[in-house]
Order: structure tokens, then C-alpha cells, then sequence
């Protein structure tokens, strides 16, 4: 990934990371970000500036982007290099393996309740489907931002490594190691299809629900505070 705010998930961002996903057509799927962030989470910058259809149309791209990756037939490894901020967080919970680099200065975590939002339901699926449960209320709930040891505890990565790159590449060869078609097989028996995490008419009625706090003139004071600085 590759892109502004710290390749931030921007309507851009996401429709790159579907069309690659579509190429790459299950062969195995290394994920990072350029520079020194993974991802920081949703471009802030284009959320601001959406009215209500529009933000509707972001959060069926958010959706459609992150079940794309989750479900995603071949094996996909995370390389942390960086920040992994909320929808940055979710990028990394999505995939088989997640490697972060020993960096304490790095941060993830899940923050939208800090910011006033609520998941999207197929995102929540996949949060609360990868986060140890016994973890749920601390890592969704109290929305901390963690240090890769905390991370780790806390089950949002793997390992954590000095080389995150080659230990991320070589994660990703043994995954690639095993039948193909029987990784796939396997990977649909354990997290189907996106009407799986969320039944389409159920997710057409939560995500109109959802849309409520997306859409509060509060959430774009707070955003525009936050850009200020």
C-alpha cells in the first residue's frame, strides 16, 4: 500500500487493494505499507467531505474491501511495518498470518469508538471473529491504540520480529506450501463467503443503521479538529 495520510483507506486505496486481490486470483498475497506506516486507517480527509449517499457508498466499499481480503482464497500474510490504526488494524486482522516489526513506537489497535463511529456489520464480523474473545471489551470497547507487545498479548498480530519482511515472506511460503485447493477449500469451510459474516438483507438493514453516527455533523467537527492539528 502505497498512498497519502499514511496510506490511509481512501476510496483509491480500497479499490486498489480489491483489484490486486483479483489478480493475484488466489495465489498467495503479501500485504504491507510503503515508507514507515502499514496503514493509519480510513482517509479522514474523504470521509469528512461525504454527505450521506456518498458516505453510504464508502461504507459498501469499506465492506466489500475488507470480505474481499478476509475470504480471500489463497494465503495472505500481514507485514506490520508501521501504524495498523483502525481500518489499518482491520487490514491486519483479516489476513492468515500477521508479522509485526519490533518497533514499540508502532501502534495498532481499534479506535472507532474513541472517534464516534460504529462498524460497519461484516467489518465487526471480521473484528470479533479474529480478536480473542476474552478481548473483546478491552480492544473494541476502550479503542487503545497498543505497542506491538501489547499487540501481541492482546492477540491483534501473530509475532513480532527484527525482520518483519523476510519473516512475513517466509510465513507466507509455508502457508503457499500446502495443495492449493485445499487451503481454499478449507479457508471457505472456516469463514465462508461475506453473506456468511453478514446475511445480505440483514446487512442492507445494519449498515442504514450504521450510517446514523457516519453521517452526525458532530463526527465532521471532531475530524476537521483533528486535521487542524
Amino acid at each position: 500500500m502505497q498512498g497519502p495520510a499514511k496510506n490511509a483507506l481512501g476510496s483509491e486505496m480500497m479499490n486498489f487493494l480489491q483489484e490486486k486481490l483479483r489478480e493475484a486470483a488466489g495465489r498467495p498475497v503479501l500485504l504491507t505499507g510503503s515508507a514507515d506506516a502499514f496503514s493509519a486507517g480510513l482517509n479522514l480527509r474523504e470521509v469528512a467531505t461525504l454527505d450521506a449517499r456518498a458516505m453510504r457508498t464508502f461504507m459498501e466499499l469499506l465492506e466489500s474491501t475488507m470480505s474481499a481480503l478476509y475470504t480471500y482464497s489463497g494465503p495472505t500474510v500481514a507485514c506490520v511495518n508501521g501504524h495498523a490504526i483502525a481500518g489499518g488494524c482491520v487490514l491486519t486482522l483479516a489476513c492468515d498470518r500477521r508479522v509485526v516489526s519490533a518497533n514499540p513506537k508502532i501502534k495498532i489497535g481499534l479506535n472507532e469508538v474513541a472517534l464516534g463511529v460504529r462498524f460497519p456489520p461484516r467489518t465487526l464480523a471480521i473484528v470479533t471473529s479474529r480478536v480473542p474473545r476474552q478481548h473483546h471489551e478491552e480492544v473494541i470497547l476502550g479503542a487503545g491504540l497498543y505497542a506491538p507487545a501489547d499487540a501481541l498479548r492482546l492477540g491483534l498480530v501473530d509475532e513480532i520480529a527484527d525482520d518483519a519482511v523476510a519473516v512475513a515472506k517466509a510465513r507466507l511460503a509455508a502457508l503457499a506450501a500446502n495443495p492449493s485447493a485445499a487451503y481454499a477449500a478449507t479457508k471457505l469451510d472456516l469463514r465462508g463467503t461475506p453473506s456468511t459474516l453478514c446475511a445480505d438483507a440483514l446487512h442492507a438493514k445494519l449498515l442504514d443503521e450504521t450510517m446514523g453516527l457516519w453521517t452526525d455533523p458532530s463526527l465532521t467537527v471532531k475530524i476537521n479538529a483533528m486535521l487542524a492539528k
